[in-house]
């Protein structure tokens, strides 16, 4: 016992040490000072460090190849934050253009991270896609005030979990039974920001950084080169895909980048798609209601989809939700939603949906390989004519129903167990709920898709054929 007490000390001395003498910013300033070094929330959060990363990358060692590569930008990024921590204590609270400054060495390691998750999907995605969503969870640190457009820091970090916990879900039920390791990492990466971060910000700032009053104004952004060449233009209209055209500077990003992009443009949170008065169908002067594009991207995007028709997220005659012809688009979030609403998903394709908050009804109708998240629903969640559908029930539902549909997986969380569940004309339709122990793995239920019909006693009797492991 002694021992161990002896090497937790020497281990807060050289933590204590590093600080006081050699930590410095990306730009050179020096950090040090004894304020910086004995303050409770760097150690806190070196210890955060120690405790949750220590394990998420000793999981991650262990897979190696591309999980461990996306791993170590998760521990890049943690270790830039704790260099922002300190960079904050000593900084005067900067203006938004001096904010995108302050933020740009996050901002380096979330586009190359991004990068990780474009183009071609490896073995590997779920685990790729889940790392780099939950790097949003980081932007706390950009929280102003209540009219920044963010939620505060401690919801924050929750609501940007539910996103990667998504595709974090994937990965334990396809390693559940075949490799401990993978399950590990999993539920490593979840612990490190439920309760990890999040317990850290809500002990520390839970109404946002704290800047020093005495401290150094943050530098300007250097105006670019004149000698910079000009991005080529575009390509032809013809050759245009599903994705848009426009260069990689103003090419829309997902997650954690849209928001840095947005940051690097003059406005902190545009990039957070939330939802706003002036955006409502119902109080827009040319009355389409569409959300979260410029007249330029949608432009482009009309081209791009002229077949399908304009994609679409808007509230039409304050009762409706209507979501149509969303494409790769994984950042789609409605938060501004009440009970008497309802949300009608149509002809979406790969992309993933966010429903923060209880609505009376959802629909998701001729859609392929389309996520949904949602808390509560007053009346049904409905799946029709659709392919490849995964949702997560995150609060109840009393109806779900799946009608034509192949490719099926639900999860449910213990508020939604009673729900009823009917099926119809549909195959490959997979049931998760929550093990016994609340950290466990999930428990994976096939619903039948087969039934036996047998004559006796002058009526038919059906009964469900049986799925071998079901």
């Amino acid at each position: 016992m002694d021992q161990k007490l002896i090497e937790r000390l020497e281990s807060a001395v050289s933590r204590l040490e590093a600080l006081s003498t050699g930590f410095h910013s990306r730009g050179g300033d020096d950090l040090s000072g004894p304020d910086v070094a004995v303050d409770p929330s760097i150690i806190a959060f070196g210890d955060l460090m120690d405790q949750y990363i220590g394990r998420f990358s000793t999981a991650a060692e262990k897979i190696g190849g591309q999980v461990l590569q996306a791993s170590k930008f998760v521990q890049e990024a943690f270790s830039v934050q704790k260099e922002l921590l300190i960079r904050v204590k000593q900084t005067q609270k900067p203006n938004v253009a001096g904010l995108a400054e302050f933020l740009k060495p996050l901002n380096e390691v979330i586009v190359k991270a991004n990068a990780m998750t474009e183009g071609r999907r490896s073995d590997y995605f779920n685990h790729s896609k889940a790392a780099v969503d939950s790097l949003s969870a980081l932007a706390w640190i950009a929280y102003t005030g209540k009219d920044c457009g963010m939620s505060m820091p401690i919801a924050h970090v929750e609501e940007s979990w539910q996103m990667a916990e998504f595709y974090c879900n994937k990965v334990l039920v396809e390693y559940r039974n075949k490799d401990g390791n993978h399950v590990e990492w999993a539920k490593a990466l979840k612990e490190l920001y439920l309760p990890g971060l999040r317990d850290y910000v809500k002990s520390f700032y839970p109404l946002g950084p704290v800047w020093s009053s005495t401290g150094k104004s943050v530098a300007p952004p250097k105006a670019p080169a004149p000698s910079v060449p000009a991005p080529p233009p575009p390509p032809p209209a013809s050759l245009l895909s599903s994705e848009s055209s426009q260069a990689s500077s103003s090419k829309p990003k997902e997650g954690m980048s849209a928001v840095f992009q947005q940051i690097n443009t003059g406005n902190v949170t545009a990039g957070l798609r939330k939802i706003t008065d002036d955006m409502k169908a119902k109080n827009r002067a040319d009355r389409t209601g569409i959300v979260g594009a410029s007249e330029k991207d949608t432009r482009v995007r009309s081209q791009a989809f002229s077949k399908a028709g304009p994609p679409k997220l808007e509230l039409q005659m304050g009762r409706k939700w209507v979501v149509e012809n969303q494409i790769g688009q994984k950042g789609l979030v409605i938060d501004d939603c009440d009970s008497k609403q309802s949300v009608y998903v149509y002809g979406c394709k790969d992309s993933v949906l966010q429903i923060q908050g209880k609505v009376n009804n959802i629909t998701i109708d001729n859609c392929k390989k389309m996520g949904v998240v949602f808390k509560d629903v007053v009346a049904a969640f409905e799946i029709v004519n659709s392919n490849g559908v995964e949702a997560q029930c995150q609060g109840s539902a009393p109806t779900i129903s799946v009608d034509n549909t192949s490719g099926c997986q639900l999860y449910l969380s213990k508020d939604s167990l009673n729900a009823s569940i009917s099926t119809a004309k549909s195959s490959e339709i997979n049931v998760l709920v929550p093990g016994a122990d609340p950290n466990g793995d999930w428990v994976e239920h096939s619903l039948p898709q087969q039934y036996i019909h047998t004559f006796k006693d002058g009526r038919f009797e059906t009964n469900a054929a049986s799925h071998s492991g079901g």
